[in-house]
This record gives C-alpha cells, structure tokens and sequence, in this order.
C-alpha cells in the first residue's frame, strides 16, 4: 500500500540522479534508483525557457537498515523537489 505526500525534500544528486534527500528531518539514502520518467505539460510552462517538465524518480532508500520505495519529483521550473509518495 502506499501514501501521498507531497512534502518539499532535499535532495542530493550525482551525475543527475538522486543520491540522499532529507524529510522529515531525517537523512535518506538512496540504496538504487527503480525506475525515472519525465512528464512534460504545456500547462506547467513558467515562462519562453522553461520546458513545463516535471521528472520522477522511484528510489529504494532507507533512513536505517530498514528500506522503502519512495517517489520523488523535480520540478524544472522551480528547481524545487517533492516527496510524493511512499510504499509500506
């Protein structure tokens, strides 16, 4: 089963992928990246440059030894990083 969230994170990335984000106060890393897809919508458009994407990213983390999978998104326009789902 999973929960929606939406809470801001942050995240650190290498080479474009997330490596570790914080939420809720406590530090996450990223054991393997499951799946990352890019949604792009004429919608989300911010202004000329901005593409209107949002990327995702499906992470396997963990704050301890016990792991979940967990659904980050990234915003192009903002820059910004959100916490949007997460499985038990």
């Amino acid at each position: 089963m999973s929960r929606l969230y939406g809470d801001p994170i942050e995240v650190w990335t290498r080479d474009g992928e997330p490596t570790q984000f914080v939420w809720r106060d406590r530090l996450y890393l990223v054991r393997r990246v499951l799946d990352h897809w890019v949604v792009a919508r004429e919608w989300w458009k911010t202004g000329e440059n901005d593409p209107g994407e949002r990327q995702f990213w499906r992470v396997e983390a963990s704050p301890g030894r016990e792991a979940g999978t967990y659904e980050l998104r990234f915003d192009t326009a903002s820059g910004g990083w959100l916490l949007l789902r997460a499985w038990d």
